[in-house]
């Protein structure tokens, strides 16, 4: 599916993705959607007021069935959320066991809501046929309560406190905990779990390991019949099965675990059975529907209650309690293994050495699949993020219910909720119906989707699975989802909330990315959204154009806090406020669907008028917003100081803007275009119209298509809100490191108001905005986020794909200084390549061996079992770098791995000097020599993790914990001999790899000897999936 030189080579995990694709098979019926955090998210909130945080509590959770999902750790289900596979632990020290993660809720974070655990989503596929979770569990009584005080006593000035900061990890008294999932070659239904726990330690520890299984309840709320109700029952030792009316009968057959201790002897496992119902004794001093409830493992381990569980060994949640602690527990340095198998089938025992070679295969196949998708050399560090990057976003599909008529109204099964929660939120969205696998921000902190989010997401998805990116923009403008006046729902705290209108944006570029690397052209997908993106779109101008100007207000627009003032509510001083964001988001719109207008009309000329009806109304946006006379307001952009600002209007001539040097005098940046000349003359029709314009509206023209008296690089014109003066202007603050430019990205407020901050006082009080790099210093919006100063990854790629558009159309010709003030000017395609090596020293080591994300924590940084594990935070510190806000972001901090993809082959460490791609050539050689011969040599035995029982109790087995590889040795070369379960590669099969590897390392080679050729390639490789262009 991968095309290399328009050749398609298919890995095993691309073999899978077409047939999941056909419908042969249905290998993504099962994977991690199971939600980090349920509790305390709108769905499960049935307060009086709103009060979502309060309402359902972390502490609830252990106790009270959920209505709309679940949570667990490392959690897989089904992709209805029926029924769930998840761990808990128990370290013999805390006072209840770890069944979810923790976190602080909105109110007692002083920065927000915030996760207070170490974890990691070491690695991923898009049929989920492997994943690999890493857990760091404390041996220590793990710091609830100190977690919780320290935030509280901490102000909105201060940073916040974070696990590892807490001194828990001290003297390395932790478990890594890898839990592990492998599919069968042959059978997508039969799941493999393995769970490793190294004792970091110095000292034995005791360590329980506690793998659930559960359906979700669907039947106590009074929809479903009683007859329905699924089950788990005990069926021998080692196997329990559940019934589902829906999923059938599976088998969850569990293998004893090497013992520990100087018996020798296994570690039995002990089945526990109770019902997932809510224990309304403990909760609200009422009466259980039945004496076993959801908390009895937590009861029966903790607290030694032996009543707690059910003793006929029957229920609808079960889990195998492995109890490592005989002795002292495990000694330091050694691990405990847990192996168990999901299955359709029964069998007497779990083949320990078939089951890991099953699983060691799934891994191999791992790399394989991420080599393919980025064949080209880059540093090892580089490759390790980019697929961390990958797993974190696999990793954040999660299983979403949502159904607003039982949520409004409640249930049958049930008390009616109180009737002011009626009108708190979302009263005008009662179409919605959801039960899908949506891409959500981030696993723990935004457990539910976020619109304009999911397009960034749907970039990168589309690198690996471009179906289900498609299908994630489908879906949001489906009739279920998108509104029926057309606005597409935001998130849901509100839904009626107004995003960014990025959406067509990502569609066309999903498209392109996928022909680009797939070799497939869905006309149909492209066709099928745009139709509905129109519904969009005439929302946007009646809506947000209220007095038909071309002017757009808005709101918040997911930028927070950039304001002086909240942009969602009205305005302290009256008027309207005029955004220069929101109208350059629109003019952005306009080209987003001007671009699939001409992508559509070379099949089918009907889109020829479409196309030309947005390119005159990007015009007329763009003459509105920056030229305006006779007795109407002055224009967004201020002359004088060189930028774009926000203006309140009072009707007619009065209008003050507000000089808020902001991302939202950049964003106008974005709406840039180039129209293709060998796509005019295919489109007669547009051609005329547009010939018409310029001749017949010259004036206008004149205004707003650049150069319009000569074309530009290529014999391209340019369609941009921004005119050449402007844009140098624009780029010169951008690019100033006491302006915009950091160090690792482009910061959203400049640096110019840390001793300059805008004030305006307003009825006695003062709004003021100032630069503020870190956290939050206002509640405002949660206070969770900030963009008064922080380093955002969405809204910097979509700067640099503007530098490469205004690149493709000036060419070399228009050269900027990069940074200002140091003597050093670049083209406008390197500039873009620069942005993108900053942005990834967020993340790479520098030469003393940091990641600025990691803020100078030693642990972080240099500790062997820390170091390669990276997070994929929110949003980033404007002067250092640090990770802020959430910090399993991989949703659109995810982007990183485009970026590595496209530019990571010679991307720079930080802090060192920029090497012109011309220059590098004995880089690219070093590396290529090294890699380049993978496909001849011959084949060796299978790299395996274990091949007996002992496992457990050995010290000379390492198992790599993210992907990595010892030296010199090559993941493709993991050898595949038989066909079967494990899905070992026969003769032919090998000899079909060989031949693929060898077109792979030819690909390179090549590449390389064209970058070295031209330092300009690597600037305009990714114009293809920019624009409209002829069909090679």
């Amino acid at each position: 599916m991968v095309q290399i030189d328009h050749q398609e080579i298919l890995s095993e995990e691309e073999k899978r993705l077409r047939e999941d694709k056909e419908r042969s098979r249905y290998w993504k019926k099962w994977g991690p959607y199971v939600a980090e955090r349920q509790w305390a998210t709108v769905r499960e909130d049935y307060s009086h007021d709103g009060d979502a945080w309060s309402h359902f509590t972390h502490d609830m959770a252990r106790s009270r069935t959920f209505r709309w999902g679940e949570d667990g750790i490392a959690g897989v289900s089904d992709t209805h959320g029926l029924q769930n596979i998840a761990f808990a632990f128990w370290n013999e020290k805390d006072d209840f066991l770890k069944e979810r993660l923790f976190g602080l809720s909105n109110p007692q974070g002083n920065h927000g809501e915030s996760l207070k655990e170490a974890h990691f989503h070491l690695d991923n596929v898009p049929t989920h046929s492997y994943m690999k979770f890493l857990y760091k569990y404390p041996q220590k009584r793990f710091p609830y309560d100190d977690l919780i005080k320290e935030n509280a006593r901490r102000g909105k000035q201060d940073k916040e406190y974070n696990i590892v900061d807490s001194g828990i990890f001290d003297d390395d008294r932790y478990w890594d905990i890898f839990i592990e999932t492998a599919k069968e070659a042959d059978d997508e239904e039969e799941l493999l779990f393995r769970v490793t726990a190294y004792n970091r330690g110095p000292e034995p520890a005791p360590l329980h390991i506690v793998p659930h299984v559960w359906f979700r309840n669907t039947w106590g709320w009074g929809h479903e019949p009683v007859s329905k109700k699924p089950s788990i029952r005990y069926v021998a030792p080692t196997t329990a099965q559940s019934k589902h009316h829906k999923l059938g009968d599976r088998y969850i057959q569990l293998s004893p675990s090497p013992g520990i201790g100087r018996s020798g002897q296994d570690v039995q496992p002990q089945w526990l059975f109770t019902e997932n119902e809510t224990n309304f004794k403990k909760l609200y001093g009422g009466t259980n529907r039945t004496p076993y409830v959801k908390d009895a493992f937590h009861r029966y381990i903790v607290d030694n209650e032996q009543s707690a569980v059910n003793p006929q060994k029957t229920g609808t949640k079960c889990a195998a309690w492995y109890a490592f602690d005989e002795g002292d527990g495990v000694a330091p340095g050694e691990c405990a293994v847990v192996r168990f198998r999901f299955s359709r089938r029964y069998e007497d025992y779990v083949d320990e050495e078939l089951f890991d070679d099953i699983m060691e295969q799934r891994r191999a196949e791992a790399d394989e699949f991420y080599w393919r998708v980025s064949p080209m050399p880059m540093a090892d560090d580089l490759r390790n993020i980019q697929r961390q990057a990958f797993a974190g976003m696999l990793w954040c599909k999660q299983f979403y219910h949502f159904n607003w008529d039982h949520w409004r109204n409640g249930d049958p099964g049930q008390p009616p909720p109180p009737a002011s929660r009626k009108n708190i939120r979302n009263q005008q969205w009662k179409h919605m119906y959801l039960e899908d696998i949506l891409s959500m921000p981030d696993s723990w902190e935004y457990p539910f989707f976020a619109a304009w989010d999911s397009a960034f997401h749907c970039i990168t998805l589309a690198m690996i699975d471009p179906e289900f990116a498609k299908g994630q923009l489908d879906l949001f403008t489906r009739e279920w989802y998108m509104h029926p006046n057309g606005q597409i729902p935001a998130y849901e705290w509100n839904f009626g909330d107004v995003n960014p209108p990025v959406h067509a944006w990502s569609v066309f570029r999903t498209f392109k990315i996928e022909r680009k690397m797939y070799g497939r052209e869905d006309l149909d997908f492209l066709e099928r959204v745009f139709q509905k993106l129109l519904l969009n779109f005439t929302w946007w101008v009646n809506r947000k154009d209220f007095d038909g100007k071309n002017i757009f207000e808005g709101g918040f627009l997911g930028l927070d806090n950039i304001g002086l003032f909240n942009r969602s509510d009205p305005l302290p001083t009256g008027g309207v406020l005029e955004q220069a964001d929101s109208t350059g988001w629109m003019a952005f719109y306009c080209l987003c669907m001007l671009n699939i207008c001409l992508e559509l009309a070379k099949h089918r000329r009907i889109y020829e008028d479409m196309a030309t009806k947005f390119f005159e109304h990007f015009i007329l946006i763009s003459d509105a917003m920056q030229y305006r006379t006779g007795g109407e307001a002055k224009s967004l952009w201020n002359d004088e100081d060189g930028f774009y600002y926000d203006a309140i209007s009072w009707g007619g001539p009065w209008s003050h803007q507000m000089p808020v040097r902001s991302l939202v005098g950049l964003i106008p940046m974005y709406a840039t275009l180039t129209l293709e000349p060998e796509i005019i003359d295919r489109l007669p029709q547009f051609k005329k119209r547009l010939n018409w314009f310029l001749e017949n509206r010259n004036d206008v023209a004149q205004r707003n298509i650049a150069k319009l008296d000569r074309r530009g690089k290529g014999d391209r014109l340019l369609l941009s809100l921004v005119s050449e003066e402007r844009l140098k202007r624009i780029l010169d603050r951008m690019l100033d490191e006491d302006e915009f430019l950091s160090e690792f990205g482009i910061r959203s407020l400049s640096k110019y108001h840390k001793d300059h901050p805008y004030s305006m006082d307003v009825n006695g009080q003062r709004f003021e905005v100032g630069y503020v790099p870190g956290d939050s210093n206002s509640g405002l919006f949660g206070g969770n986020s900030n963009w008064r100063g922080p380093i955002w990854i969405a809204v910097n790629f979509l700067l640099i794909e503007s530098l490469l558009r205004f690149y493709m159309f000036y060419g070399n010709n228009l050269q900027v200084e990069c940074p200002k003030g140091s003597g050093d000017y670049m083209h406008l395609g390197h500039v873009a390549q620069e942005l993108q090596h900053r942005l990834q020293h967020l993340f790479t080591r520098c030469d003393e061996g940091k990641r600025a994300i990691n803020a100078g924590n030693e642990m972080l940084n240099y500790d062997p079992n820390w170091k390669d594990h990276v997070w994929f935070f929110e949003f980033f510190d404007g002067d250092t770098g640090r990770g802020l806000g959430a910090s399993h972001q991989c949703g659109w901090t995810g982007l990183v791995a485009k970026m590595i993809h496209d530019t990571g082959v010679n991307c720079r460490l930080p802090q060192t000097p920029r090497t012109p791609s011309t220059a590098a050539s004995h880089y690219f050689d070093d590396i290529f020599h090294r890699r380049k011969t993978f496909g001849a040599k011959p084949h060796g035995g299978l790299r395996r993790s274990s091949t007996n029982r002992s496992i457990g109790f050995r010290t000379d087995w390492e198992e790599p914990t993210n992907g990595d590889h010892a030296d010199g040795e090559d993941p493709r070369r993991t050898p595949m001999i038989r066909i079967n379960s494990v899905g070992y590669l026969d003769a032919e099969g090998l000899k079909e790899k060989e031949e693929a590897d060898e077109k792979i390392a030819h690909y390179v080679s090549d590449q390389l000897e064209r970058m070295s050729a031209n330092g300009d390639e690597s600037a305009s490789a990714v114009g293809d999936e920019l624009e409209a262009q002829l069909d090679d």
